[in-house]
């Protein structure tokens, strides 16, 4: 008997993988959190029915919401990722020779706890020393920690149930706060193809917040559509304006520093969608 995972979408839209077996499944305090093994992808993380992560594609997200932030900014020590249990980001993020800290504010310690054992390759960074992690909810950590962070990485998963809060105006205006006065944030504004609307509202939202705002892509095959934005939100450095004695060397999979300016020359759909039009 074949076994297929599927995961609705849209309302008329899905996407579905064949599956070894079920490796984990459990209702945290706070979310549905399952992982299968597929042929595919490998190991794939799911939450209340949703795709996040797989062995796999883990790379491209991870590294777009990463690098292009840490290399705008000329010398980020100072960085908090909200949500990002599963520990990409971190191992990205720490391939930064100037970070002196990451602070990894996750809701569900639970996410944490399972990546390690299913995802030992994306959870790697979590147990090096400049890691800090706390379990919390990462709105009220951003709150409570103002003028303290050169990048803020919002690592949230779809804007339902308790990462809501991470895609509203009065958030993006608090993790302006939590920044430096130089400060950046990047946040996954979700598909382009069935998010056009949040996308147009949380580019306004966060355009209103900070003076330089830029919204760019990236392929992701087991995200909805396959194709996946990201906004820039920066109080004073331009990532069009990045010098190339910035750019540090990396081993990437997806990102590199000749690609950098060119993620934010945007096809014509999407470019309308950071200019209000519908």
């Amino acid at each position: 008997m074949e076994l297929w995972y599927t995961e609705k979408q849209t309302k008329h839209h899905g996407i579905t993988t064949k599956i070894k077996r079920t490796l984990h499944s459990e209702v945290t305090p706070f979310q549905t959190l399952d992982v299968v093994e597929t042929h595919q992808f490998g190991n794939l993380l799911v939450l209340d029915g949703m795709v996040m992560t797989t062995d796999k594609d883990e790379f491209v997200y991870h590294e777009m919401i990463s690098h292009v932030a840490l290399h705008t900014h000329p010398n980020p020590k100072q960085v908090l990722i909200v949500g990002g249990g599963d520990g990409g980001v971190v191992r990205e993020v720490l391939k930064h020779p100037s970070v002196e800290r990451v602070v990894l504010a996750e809701i569900d310690g639970r996410v944490i706890e399972a990546s390690k054992e299913y995802f030992p390759a994306i959870a790697s960074g979590l147990s090096d020393s400049r890691v800090d992690i706390q379990v919390v909810d990462g709105i009220r950590h951003i709150e409570e920690n103002p003028d303290t962070y050169d990048v803020v990485l919002i690592d949230s998963t779809e804007p339902v149930g308790p990462a809501i809060g991470l895609f509203q105006k009065p958030f993006y205006q608090k993790v302006s706060e939590a920044l430096k006065s130089d400060g950046i944030m990047v946040a996954q504004t979700e598909s382009p193809w069935f998010n056009r609307d949040l996308i147009r509202q949380v580019f306004a939202d966060i355009s209103s917040t900070f003076p330089i705002t830029r919204l760019y892509t990236a392929s992701i095959p087991t995200y909805p559509s396959g194709l996946w934005s990201f906004t820039i939100g920066s109080k004073q450095y331009d990532p069009l304006e990045v010098k190339e004695t910035q750019f540090v060397k990396l081993e990437t999979k997806y990102y590199q520093p000749s690609m950098h300016k060119s993620l934010f020359q945007l096809p014509v759909f999407v470019q309308e969608l950071t200019e209000g039009k519908e």
